[in-house]
Protein backbone atom coordinates (compact mmCIF):
# COMPACT_ATOMS: atom_id res chain seq x y z
CA UNK A 1 0.00 0.00 0.00
CA UNK A 2 2.91 2.54 1.14
CA UNK A 3 4.83 1.90 -2.84
CA UNK A 4 1.49 2.90 -4.28
CA UNK A 5 1.01 5.57 -2.05
CA UNK A 6 4.74 6.49 -2.89
CA UNK A 7 4.19 6.41 -6.66
CA UNK A 8 1.18 8.81 -7.03
CA UNK A 9 2.88 10.92 -4.90
CA UNK A 10 5.40 11.41 -7.81
CA UNK A 11 2.83 11.58 -10.72
CA UNK A 12 3.80 15.56 -10.67
CA UNK A 13 7.26 14.80 -12.12
CA UNK A 14 6.02 13.00 -15.16
CA UNK A 15 7.24 15.87 -17.54
CA UNK A 16 10.56 15.90 -16.41
CA UNK A 17 11.01 12.20 -16.05
CA UNK A 18 9.89 10.88 -19.41
CA UNK A 19 8.58 13.60 -22.45
CA UNK A 20 5.50 11.71 -23.59
CA UNK A 21 4.36 10.05 -20.71
CA UNK A 22 0.34 10.39 -19.74
CA UNK A 23 -2.19 9.38 -17.06
CA UNK A 24 -2.02 5.69 -18.74
CA UNK A 25 1.96 5.29 -17.80
CA UNK A 26 1.26 6.95 -14.45
CA UNK A 27 3.40 3.73 -12.65
CA UNK A 28 6.19 3.76 -14.81
CA UNK A 29 6.23 8.07 -14.18
CA UNK A 30 6.34 7.50 -10.61
CA UNK A 31 9.18 4.20 -10.76
CA UNK A 32 11.37 6.71 -13.03
CA UNK A 33 10.90 9.70 -9.92
CA UNK A 34 11.82 7.32 -7.52
CA UNK A 35 15.34 6.04 -7.10
CA UNK A 36 16.14 2.39 -6.52
CA UNK A 37 12.39 1.51 -6.92
CA UNK A 38 11.45 -1.45 -9.14
CA UNK A 39 8.11 -3.51 -9.41
CA UNK A 40 7.50 -5.78 -11.98
CA UNK A 41 10.48 -5.46 -13.89
CA UNK A 42 9.67 -1.90 -14.76
CA UNK A 43 12.55 0.85 -15.17
CA UNK A 44 14.38 2.17 -12.54
CA UNK A 45 16.46 5.19 -11.60
CA UNK A 46 19.18 3.74 -10.45
CA UNK A 47 20.59 7.01 -9.28
CA UNK A 48 19.01 10.48 -9.28
CA UNK A 49 20.48 13.23 -11.84
CA UNK A 50 19.80 16.42 -13.69
CA UNK A 51 18.65 16.34 -16.43
CA UNK A 52 16.93 12.88 -16.08
CA UNK A 53 18.48 10.40 -17.39
CA UNK A 54 16.57 9.79 -21.10
CA UNK A 55 17.09 13.56 -21.52
CA UNK A 56 18.82 14.27 -25.15
CA UNK A 57 18.63 10.71 -26.43
CA UNK A 58 19.56 10.98 -30.11
CA UNK A 59 18.40 8.30 -31.87
CA UNK A 60 19.33 9.76 -35.41
CA UNK A 61 23.81 8.89 -34.59
CA UNK A 62 23.29 5.11 -33.15
CA UNK A 63 26.72 3.52 -33.44
CA UNK A 64 25.85 -0.17 -34.05
CA UNK A 65 29.63 -1.46 -35.16
CA UNK A 66 29.58 -3.05 -31.54
CA UNK A 67 28.33 -5.36 -30.15
CA UNK A 68 25.35 -3.68 -28.02
CA UNK A 69 24.14 -0.48 -29.43
CA UNK A 70 24.96 2.81 -28.46
CA UNK A 71 23.27 6.66 -28.95
CA UNK A 72 24.71 9.85 -27.54
CA UNK A 73 22.66 11.46 -24.81
CA UNK A 74 22.67 14.74 -22.20
CA UNK A 75 26.70 15.84 -22.09
CA UNK A 76 28.82 12.70 -21.52
CA UNK A 77 25.90 10.19 -21.10
CA UNK A 78 25.85 7.47 -23.22
CA UNK A 79 22.12 5.15 -24.22
CA UNK A 80 23.11 1.28 -24.50
CA UNK A 81 19.45 0.17 -26.20
CA UNK A 82 18.07 -2.72 -26.83
CA UNK A 83 18.54 -2.70 -30.95
CA UNK A 84 20.15 -5.09 -32.26
CA UNK A 85 23.65 -4.18 -34.26
CA UNK A 86 22.88 -6.36 -37.30
CA UNK A 87 19.04 -5.68 -37.95
CA UNK A 88 19.93 -1.92 -37.72
CA UNK A 89 22.97 -2.56 -40.00
CA UNK A 90 20.46 -4.16 -42.38
CA UNK A 91 17.77 -1.29 -42.11
CA UNK A 92 20.03 1.62 -42.82
CA UNK A 93 21.86 -0.42 -46.06
CA UNK A 94 18.45 -1.33 -47.37
CA UNK A 95 17.26 2.20 -47.44
CA UNK A 96 20.52 3.43 -48.51
CA UNK A 97 20.95 0.80 -51.40
CA UNK A 98 17.40 1.83 -52.27
CA UNK A 99 18.34 5.06 -52.90
CA UNK A 100 15.14 6.34 -50.99
CA UNK A 101 15.23 10.25 -50.27
CA UNK A 102 13.65 9.38 -46.70
CA UNK A 103 12.54 6.73 -45.09
CA UNK A 104 12.49 4.72 -41.73
CA UNK A 105 12.30 1.44 -39.85
CA UNK A 106 11.14 0.47 -37.05
CA UNK A 107 11.31 -3.56 -35.89
CA UNK A 108 9.74 -4.48 -32.39
CA UNK A 109 9.95 -7.81 -30.15
CA UNK A 110 6.20 -8.61 -29.65
CA UNK A 111 6.27 -10.35 -26.39
CA UNK A 112 8.83 -7.78 -25.19
CA UNK A 113 8.02 -4.39 -26.61
CA UNK A 114 11.40 -4.58 -27.02
CA UNK A 115 12.81 -2.11 -30.05
CA UNK A 116 15.29 -4.35 -32.54
CA UNK A 117 15.20 -1.93 -34.96
CA UNK A 118 15.20 2.29 -35.27
CA UNK A 119 16.56 3.34 -38.67
CA UNK A 120 16.12 6.68 -40.08
CA UNK A 121 17.51 7.48 -43.11
CA UNK A 122 17.36 11.06 -45.11
CA UNK A 123 19.72 11.19 -47.92
CA UNK A 124 19.84 15.01 -48.28
CA UNK A 125 19.55 17.81 -46.20
CA UNK A 126 19.63 17.90 -42.51
CA UNK A 127 19.63 14.71 -40.86
CA UNK A 128 16.15 14.15 -38.22
CA UNK A 129 14.16 11.23 -36.80
CA UNK A 130 11.94 10.39 -39.38
CA UNK A 131 11.15 6.99 -37.30
CA UNK A 132 9.45 9.67 -34.67
CA UNK A 133 7.98 12.12 -37.02
CA UNK A 134 4.00 11.70 -38.12
CA UNK A 135 4.16 14.18 -41.34
CA UNK A 136 3.55 11.17 -43.86
CA UNK A 137 -0.08 10.33 -44.42
CA UNK A 138 -1.54 7.46 -43.11
CA UNK A 139 -2.41 5.79 -46.72
CA UNK A 140 -4.24 2.30 -47.00
CA UNK A 141 -2.76 1.72 -43.52
CA UNK A 142 -5.79 3.47 -42.23
CA UNK A 143 -7.63 0.62 -43.11
CA UNK A 144 -6.45 -1.61 -40.33
CA UNK A 145 -8.48 1.02 -37.95
CA UNK A 146 -11.37 1.25 -40.40
CA UNK A 147 -11.31 -2.53 -40.36
CA UNK A 148 -11.34 -2.45 -36.23
CA UNK A 149 -14.19 -0.27 -36.53
CA UNK A 150 -16.49 -2.02 -39.09
CA UNK A 151 -15.50 -5.73 -36.69
CA UNK A 152 -15.76 -4.10 -33.42
CA UNK A 153 -19.06 -1.87 -33.72
CA UNK A 154 -20.87 -3.75 -37.14
CA UNK A 155 -20.39 -7.24 -36.33
CA UNK A 156 -18.80 -7.62 -39.72
CA UNK A 157 -16.06 -10.35 -40.91
CA UNK A 158 -13.61 -11.54 -42.81
CA UNK A 159 -16.11 -12.99 -45.11
CA UNK A 160 -18.90 -9.94 -45.51
CA UNK A 161 -19.07 -9.45 -49.28
CA UNK A 162 -19.02 -6.04 -51.09
CA UNK A 163 -19.32 -5.67 -54.68
CA UNK A 164 -17.86 -2.10 -56.19
CA UNK A 165 -16.25 -0.52 -58.76
CA UNK A 166 -13.97 2.83 -59.36
CA UNK A 167 -11.76 3.87 -56.26
CA UNK A 168 -8.13 2.93 -57.93
CA UNK A 169 -6.77 6.52 -57.94
CA UNK A 170 -9.60 8.40 -56.09
CA UNK A 171 -12.99 7.83 -54.80
CA UNK A 172 -16.07 10.09 -56.30
CA UNK A 173 -19.53 10.43 -55.44
CA UNK A 174 -20.12 7.93 -58.17
CA UNK A 175 -18.21 5.36 -56.67
CA UNK A 176 -20.29 5.34 -53.36
CA UNK A 177 -23.59 4.42 -54.95
CA UNK A 178 -24.24 0.14 -55.46
CA UNK A 179 -25.15 -0.47 -58.60
CA UNK A 180 -25.65 -3.74 -60.05
CA UNK A 181 -24.86 -2.82 -63.48
CA UNK A 182 -21.37 -1.14 -63.06
CA UNK A 183 -20.58 -2.98 -59.42
CA UNK A 184 -18.56 -6.23 -62.14
CA UNK A 185 -16.62 -6.95 -59.15
CA UNK A 186 -17.11 -8.31 -55.50
CA UNK A 187 -14.64 -8.86 -52.77
CA UNK A 188 -14.62 -10.13 -49.22
CA UNK A 189 -13.33 -7.51 -46.31
CA UNK A 190 -10.13 -9.46 -46.30
CA UNK A 191 -9.58 -9.96 -49.60
CA UNK A 192 -10.74 -5.57 -49.93
CA UNK A 193 -7.69 -5.03 -47.11
CA UNK A 194 -5.63 -7.86 -49.10
CA UNK A 195 -5.79 -6.01 -52.72
CA UNK A 196 -6.41 -2.36 -51.07
CA UNK A 197 -9.64 -1.91 -52.49
CA UNK A 198 -10.81 1.98 -51.77
CA UNK A 199 -14.50 1.42 -52.62
CA UNK A 200 -15.03 -1.92 -50.52
CA UNK A 201 -13.93 0.03 -47.37
CA UNK A 202 -15.32 3.00 -48.24
CA UNK A 203 -19.00 2.30 -48.86
CA UNK A 204 -18.80 -0.18 -45.69
CA UNK A 205 -17.84 2.41 -43.46
CA UNK A 206 -20.34 5.25 -44.97
CA UNK A 207 -22.61 2.33 -44.61
CA UNK A 208 -21.98 0.72 -41.12
CA UNK A 209 -20.05 3.54 -39.15
CA UNK A 210 -20.34 6.84 -37.76
CA UNK A 211 -17.58 9.39 -37.13
CA UNK A 212 -17.63 8.68 -33.32
CA UNK A 213 -16.86 5.24 -33.88
CA UNK A 214 -13.93 5.68 -36.24
CA UNK A 215 -12.63 8.45 -34.55
CA UNK A 216 -13.08 6.92 -31.58
CA UNK A 217 -11.27 3.33 -32.74
CA UNK A 218 -8.23 5.81 -34.32
CA UNK A 219 -7.86 7.16 -30.63
CA UNK A 220 -8.05 3.66 -29.00
CA UNK A 221 -5.33 2.27 -31.40
CA UNK A 222 -3.29 5.32 -30.80
CA UNK A 223 -3.39 8.67 -33.51
CA UNK A 224 -4.24 11.86 -32.09
CA UNK A 225 -2.64 10.24 -28.44
CA UNK A 226 0.81 10.70 -26.66
CA UNK A 227 1.96 6.93 -26.73
CA UNK A 228 4.74 6.33 -23.72
CA UNK A 229 8.10 5.54 -25.07
CA UNK A 230 11.39 6.79 -24.05
CA UNK A 231 12.36 9.27 -26.10
CA UNK A 232 10.00 12.63 -27.50
CA UNK A 233 7.37 11.36 -30.24
CA UNK A 234 5.03 13.00 -32.76
CA UNK A 235 1.39 12.31 -32.14
CA UNK A 236 -0.03 10.47 -35.21
CA UNK A 237 -3.22 12.69 -36.62
CA UNK A 238 -6.85 12.45 -37.88
CA UNK A 239 -9.09 14.69 -38.32
CA UNK A 240 -12.50 13.75 -40.01
CA UNK A 241 -14.47 15.88 -42.40
CA UNK A 242 -17.73 17.10 -42.17
CA UNK A 243 -18.89 16.17 -45.38
CA UNK A 244 -20.05 12.12 -45.83
CA UNK A 245 -18.00 11.38 -49.34
CA UNK A 246 -14.59 13.28 -47.02
CA UNK A 247 -15.77 10.62 -44.35
CA UNK A 248 -15.65 7.80 -46.53
CA UNK A 249 -12.65 8.48 -48.46
CA UNK A 250 -10.72 8.91 -44.96
CA UNK A 251 -11.98 5.48 -43.65
CA UNK A 252 -10.14 4.14 -46.99
CA UNK A 253 -7.23 5.75 -46.42
CA UNK A 254 -7.06 8.83 -48.59
CA UNK A 255 -5.85 11.81 -46.44
CA UNK A 256 -6.85 13.22 -43.19
CA UNK A 257 -4.74 11.03 -40.96
CA UNK A 258 -1.04 11.15 -40.47
CA UNK A 259 0.84 8.50 -39.46
CA UNK A 260 4.67 7.67 -37.62
CA UNK A 261 7.06 5.01 -38.19
CA UNK A 262 6.87 4.49 -34.44
CA UNK A 263 3.46 4.42 -34.26
CA UNK A 264 3.01 1.74 -37.08
CA UNK A 265 5.16 -0.98 -35.25
CA UNK A 266 2.55 -0.26 -32.22
CA UNK A 267 -0.08 -1.09 -34.21
CA UNK A 268 1.39 -3.97 -35.87
CA UNK A 269 2.70 -5.07 -32.18
CA UNK A 270 -0.54 -4.45 -30.51
CA UNK A 271 -2.57 -6.37 -33.51
CA UNK A 272 0.01 -9.40 -33.20
CA UNK A 273 -0.28 -9.14 -29.30
CA UNK A 274 -4.28 -10.18 -29.72
CA UNK A 275 -5.17 -6.33 -29.19
CA UNK A 276 -3.28 -5.29 -25.98
CA UNK A 277 -0.94 -2.64 -25.96
CA UNK A 278 2.33 -3.28 -24.59
CA UNK A 279 4.65 -0.56 -23.66
CA UNK A 280 7.66 -0.47 -26.49
CA UNK A 281 10.83 0.20 -25.03
CA UNK A 282 14.48 1.49 -26.98
CA UNK A 283 16.75 2.13 -24.01
CA UNK A 284 18.51 -0.47 -22.14
CA UNK A 285 20.28 2.06 -20.00
CA UNK A 286 21.97 4.74 -19.09
CA UNK A 287 25.52 5.85 -17.90
CA UNK A 288 27.59 8.81 -16.97
CA UNK A 289 31.26 9.02 -16.11
CA UNK A 290 29.82 7.33 -12.90
CA UNK A 291 28.21 4.26 -14.12
CA UNK A 292 24.70 3.84 -14.55
CA UNK A 293 21.96 6.23 -13.72
CA UNK A 294 18.91 4.53 -15.88
CA UNK A 295 17.89 0.67 -16.07
CA UNK A 296 15.28 0.25 -18.59
CA UNK A 297 12.53 -2.19 -18.49
CA UNK A 298 13.21 -5.78 -18.23
CA UNK A 299 9.56 -7.40 -18.63
CA UNK A 300 6.55 -6.85 -20.56
CA UNK A 301 4.97 -3.64 -19.85
CA UNK A 302 1.11 -4.30 -20.81
CA UNK A 303 -0.80 -0.87 -21.29
CA UNK A 304 -4.22 -1.00 -21.82
CA UNK A 305 -6.18 -3.73 -23.85
CA UNK A 306 -7.70 -1.67 -27.53
CA UNK A 307 -9.92 -4.50 -28.94
CA UNK A 308 -11.03 -7.92 -28.12
CA UNK A 309 -8.86 -10.76 -28.87
CA UNK A 310 -11.67 -12.15 -31.58
CA UNK A 311 -11.24 -8.35 -33.52
CA UNK A 312 -7.65 -9.05 -33.88
CA UNK A 313 -7.78 -12.65 -34.95
CA UNK A 314 -10.19 -11.02 -37.88
CA UNK A 315 -7.73 -7.95 -38.65
CA UNK A 316 -4.86 -10.82 -38.84
CA UNK A 317 -7.07 -13.04 -41.16
CA UNK A 318 -7.39 -9.94 -43.19
CA UNK A 319 -3.82 -8.79 -43.19
CA UNK A 320 -2.58 -11.83 -44.37
CA UNK A 321 -4.19 -11.53 -47.97
CA UNK A 322 -1.81 -8.48 -48.39
CA UNK A 323 1.05 -11.31 -48.71
CA UNK A 324 -0.70 -14.36 -49.61
CA UNK A 325 -2.46 -12.96 -53.28
CA UNK A 326 -2.21 -8.99 -52.37
CA UNK A 327 -0.40 -6.01 -53.06
CA UNK A 328 3.12 -7.68 -51.27
CA UNK A 329 2.69 -10.59 -53.34
CA UNK A 330 5.64 -9.84 -55.69
CA UNK A 331 7.70 -8.56 -52.71
CA UNK A 332 6.93 -11.90 -51.05
CA UNK A 333 7.52 -13.91 -53.57
CA UNK A 334 9.89 -14.94 -56.49
CA UNK A 335 9.46 -14.63 -60.56
CA UNK A 336 8.56 -18.31 -59.74
CA UNK A 337 5.76 -18.13 -56.93
CA UNK A 338 8.67 -19.41 -54.68
CA UNK A 339 7.93 -17.56 -51.21
CA UNK A 340 11.51 -16.26 -49.77
CA UNK A 341 9.74 -16.75 -46.36
CA UNK A 342 8.32 -20.38 -46.84
CA UNK A 343 6.11 -22.03 -44.16
CA UNK A 344 6.16 -18.29 -42.03
CA UNK A 345 3.07 -17.09 -42.05
CA UNK A 346 2.92 -13.16 -42.56
CA UNK A 347 0.49 -10.25 -41.74
CA UNK A 348 0.93 -7.00 -43.40
CA UNK A 349 -0.78 -3.76 -44.81
CA UNK A 350 0.69 -1.90 -47.24
CA UNK A 351 -0.30 1.87 -48.29
CA UNK A 352 0.36 4.25 -50.99
CA UNK A 353 -0.09 7.84 -51.24
CA UNK A 354 1.68 10.89 -53.59
CA UNK A 355 1.25 14.36 -52.14
CA UNK A 356 -0.57 16.61 -54.84
CA UNK A 357 2.20 18.75 -55.74
CA UNK A 358 4.61 18.23 -57.92
CA UNK A 359 7.61 17.78 -55.49
CA UNK A 360 5.88 14.71 -54.90
CA UNK A 361 6.79 12.83 -52.66
CA UNK A 362 5.82 9.66 -53.23
CA UNK A 363 4.97 7.88 -49.65
CA UNK A 364 5.03 4.13 -49.06
CA UNK A 365 4.32 2.05 -46.18
CA UNK A 366 4.59 -1.79 -45.25
CA UNK A 367 3.11 -2.45 -41.49
CA UNK A 368 2.71 -6.48 -40.31
CA UNK A 369 4.15 -8.98 -38.42
CA UNK A 370 5.31 -12.68 -38.27
CA UNK A 371 5.00 -15.44 -38.01
CA UNK A 372 0.98 -14.29 -37.97
CA UNK A 373 0.21 -17.67 -36.38
CA UNK A 374 2.86 -17.24 -33.61
CA UNK A 375 4.45 -13.54 -33.50
CA UNK A 376 7.67 -12.95 -32.74
CA UNK A 377 8.43 -9.43 -34.42
CA UNK A 378 6.36 -6.25 -35.88
CA UNK A 379 7.97 -4.07 -38.29
CA UNK A 380 7.30 -0.76 -39.63
CA UNK A 381 8.32 0.46 -43.25
CA UNK A 382 8.06 3.99 -44.88
CA UNK A 383 9.77 5.21 -47.97
CA UNK A 384 9.65 8.84 -49.38
CA UNK A 385 10.47 8.25 -52.90
CA UNK A 386 10.67 11.24 -55.77
CA UNK A 387 8.75 10.51 -59.53
CA UNK A 388 11.75 7.73 -59.50
CA UNK A 389 12.17 5.00 -57.50
CA UNK A 390 14.58 2.09 -56.69
CA UNK A 391 12.74 0.67 -54.19
CA UNK A 392 9.23 0.91 -52.09
CA UNK A 393 8.44 -0.51 -48.64
CA UNK A 394 7.13 -3.78 -49.41
CA UNK A 395 10.61 -4.23 -50.69
CA UNK A 396 12.04 -3.54 -47.55
CA UNK A 397 9.78 -5.03 -44.97
CA UNK A 398 10.60 -8.64 -47.38
CA UNK A 399 14.25 -8.06 -46.76
CA UNK A 400 13.74 -6.99 -43.23
CA UNK A 401 12.32 -10.26 -41.84
CA UNK A 402 14.04 -12.08 -44.40
CA UNK A 403 17.20 -10.95 -42.03
CA UNK A 404 15.83 -11.76 -39.31
CA UNK A 405 14.40 -14.96 -39.94
CA UNK A 406 17.78 -16.06 -41.61
CA UNK A 407 19.39 -14.85 -38.41
CA UNK A 408 16.84 -17.19 -36.36
CA UNK A 409 17.92 -20.17 -39.12
CA UNK A 410 14.40 -20.43 -40.26
CA UNK A 411 14.13 -23.75 -42.58
CA UNK A 412 14.65 -22.46 -46.30
CA UNK A 413 15.24 -18.67 -45.65
CA UNK A 414 18.17 -17.06 -46.82
CA UNK A 415 18.97 -13.46 -45.86
CA UNK A 416 19.23 -10.68 -48.49
CA UNK A 417 22.73 -10.13 -48.21
CA UNK A 418 23.77 -13.79 -48.35
CA UNK A 419 25.90 -14.66 -51.42
CA UNK A 420 24.03 -16.98 -53.71
CA UNK A 421 20.62 -15.46 -52.24
CA UNK A 422 17.77 -15.34 -54.71
CA UNK A 423 17.78 -12.08 -56.19
CA UNK A 424 14.69 -9.54 -56.19
CA UNK A 425 13.21 -9.48 -59.45
CA UNK A 426 9.64 -7.93 -59.25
Amino acid sequence: MRQWIAIGAAVGLVAVTLPMLRKHDVELAGLLAKSKIETNGGPVVTREVTPPPLTDIDLTRIDDRGNIAIAPAHGNRRAELTVVPKYQRAAVSLLRSGHVPEGAVVMTDIKTGRVLAWASYVDQGAMHDVASEATAPSASVFKIVTATALVEHAGLGPNTKQCYSGGEHAITAKDMVDNKKRDKWCATLAQAMGRSLNTVFARLAAKNLDRGELEGTAQKLGWGQDIPFDVKLAQSTITLPEDDLGFARTAAGFWNTTLSPFQGANLATTVANGGEMVRLSIVASVKDEDGEIYKGPTARMPLKRVMSEQTARAITSMMEETVDSGTSYKSFHDRAGRAYLPDIRIAGKTGTLTKPTAEGPFYTWWVGFAPSDKPEVALSVLVANGAKWRVKATHVASDMLRVYFADKNAPGVRSPFDSGSVARRD
